[in-house]
């Protein structure tokens, strides 16, 4: 891809600007989280349709690191595109008094995963915009994402992109480098990394979902293996949903 990073790179602006034209829309939010995937597919959105229609929503809850949204805020003054900063805490509060409600780190990540996404599509349909993903392929293919949370969007600028590819297109968007350089993390609760979490570096994960797809998905490797089971695990999250209508 480095070959012809340029030529690429206008194809991902031409499809947004595509989506934004076919939908008669006024703009795009994205949920900006000062990590790199948000921050890369916000730069795509404002090169595609020009930074003053593009809305930078960050989500933070109680857990959320401060430098999260400084480095959010940052980005977006570079980008020239307007920063909003929504507390998702009062929702989860209300979450919380349903009766049985349980606390679980699972259960309460995969909420607040949904709680933001609703978030996002309620900004715009209020403002009349289309909502950008921010999913990558490598956690796309592991189902390293939530359902009808962070994976729901109008568009995926950078779905067909290996996590090492982000960074990649990162350095060559000029992302501010804190962005660049601090671990992967959801923040779901404090210390959490990407990485831990999956039991896998991305340099691992992104060599063995290559090599998987260059031998028709015949693992080689305990890596290999390890990584084939979560494809398999999580196939349900990239399929159609089951109906009877074909």
């Amino acid at each position: 891809m480095a070959e012809d990073l340029g030529c690429w790179m206008g194809r991902v602006e031409q499809m947004i600007r595509y989506a934004y034209w076919n939908t008669g829309c006024k703009g795009i939010v994205v949920g900006l989280s000062g990590g790199i995937d948000s921050a890369v597919a916000a730069a795509f959105c404002c090169r595609a349709v020009g930074p003053d229609k593009v809305l930078g929503l960050s989500l933070p809850s109680q857990v959320s690191n401060p430098a999260d949204l400084k480095d959010a805020a940052d980005l977006s003054r570079k980008l020239g595109m307007t920063h909003k900063v929504v507390s998702i805490d009062p929702m989860l509060a209300g979450f919380k008094t349903i009766p049985e409600f349980v606390e679980t780190p699972y259960l309460l990540g995969n909420l607040m995963a949904r709680v933001r996404m609703a978030t996002l599509y309620y900004h715009a349909n209020r403002d009349n915009r289309i909502v950008c993903g921010t999913s990558n392929r490598s956690e796309y293919m592991l189902g390293y994402c939530t359902k009808y949370g962070d994976n729901a969007a109008d568009i995926q600028p950078i779905l067909h992109l290996y996590k090492t590819e982000v960074y990649m297109v990162a350095r060559e968007l000029g992302i501010p480098e804190p962005i660049v350089t601090k671990a992967p993390s959801a923040g779901l609760w404090p210390g959490q990394s990407d990485e831990g979490e999956i039991g896998l570096t991305y340099a691992e994960i992104d060599s063995a979902l290559s090599s998987l797809e260059e031998h028709a998905w015949r693992a080689e490797t305990p890596t290999e293996e390890r990584v084939l089971a979560l494809v398999k695990k999580s196939l349900h999250k990239r399929m159609p949903i089951p109906n009877l209508l074909s």
